[in-house]
């Protein structure tokens, strides 16, 4: 059986840099894969309007997920106004019962970044709506479906008591694909408000490596998972 991931993040960009390399790892080992953002993201730029970066950030979403094979799912939900509401739940809960994957990755629950922390919860809360039986009636699309594995990512600006339970190996070749990729994002590249992201990221790969006893990874928690395991050789 093929696998299926969802990776979920409140803006477009957030799984491209945290998930990314580990989907590119599983794209090229035959997955489906599908990146799910429930904002644009779209008030990330000091110097371009909501409206214009909406634009560019939307091509750029599409531009990584084509390059790593992954298809890509934006929301219209606003940027800094996420809101943490069944009806968002719901409609994340129907991709789910589209896509049938057996895999969710969103952020951690902790963040200085409220969105993330609705973005988490969100993830949570379609997974368990996916899976509840619906009469014909209430107009849900989809077979119900129970999602087997919950992983949040690891991210800077969700690291309140995170700590990683997975450790996934990144290959070279996913590694590549992944920095050719995330390179065609302005944000990444550190043009709107500077941080070193691709930097920050691939630094981090190295030292989650070094403690997973590989030469990159990436951390992930997974719920529930009561040790830490290694996925892969």
């Amino acid at each position: 059986m093929t696998r299926t991931v969802l990776a979920v993040g409140a803006h477009i960009g957030d799984m491209d840099l945290t998930a990314g390399p580990t989907l590119a790892k599983l794209v090229l080992e035959g997955a489906n894969a599908t990146i799910i953002a429930l904002t644009p993201g779209e008030r990330g730029h000091p110097r371009m309007t909501p409206s214009e970066y909406k634009v560019q950030k939307i091509a750029e979403g599409e531009a990584f997920a084509t390059a790593i094979g992954a298809d890509f799912i934006v929301l219209d939900h606003s940027d800094g106004f996420l809101p943490d509401t069944d009806d968002v739940a719901t409609e994340l809960a129907a991709i789910i019962r589209e896509k049938q994957p057996d895999t969710l990755i969103t952020h951690w629950k902790h963040s200085i970044h409220r969105d993330h922390e609705h973005a988490a919860k969100l993830t949570e809360r379609a997974r368990f709506l996916a899976g509840l039986p619906m009469d014909p009636t209430e107009e849900v699309e989809g077979a119900r479906h129970s999602v087997r594995t919950f992983l949040h990512a690891e991210n800077w600006e969700d690291m309140e008591g995170f700590q990683p339970t997975l450790y996934v190996p990144i290959p070279d070749e996913a590694f590549y694909r992944w920095i050719s990729a995330i390179r065609r994002q302005a944000f990444a590249r550190g043009e709107t408000y500077g941080f070193r992201y691709i930097d920050y990221y691939t630094a981090l790969m190295t030292t989650r490596g070094c403690l997973a006893g590989y030469p990159r990874a990436c951390a992930f928690h997974s719920t529930p998972t009561p040790e830490i395991t290694k996925l892969g050789p």
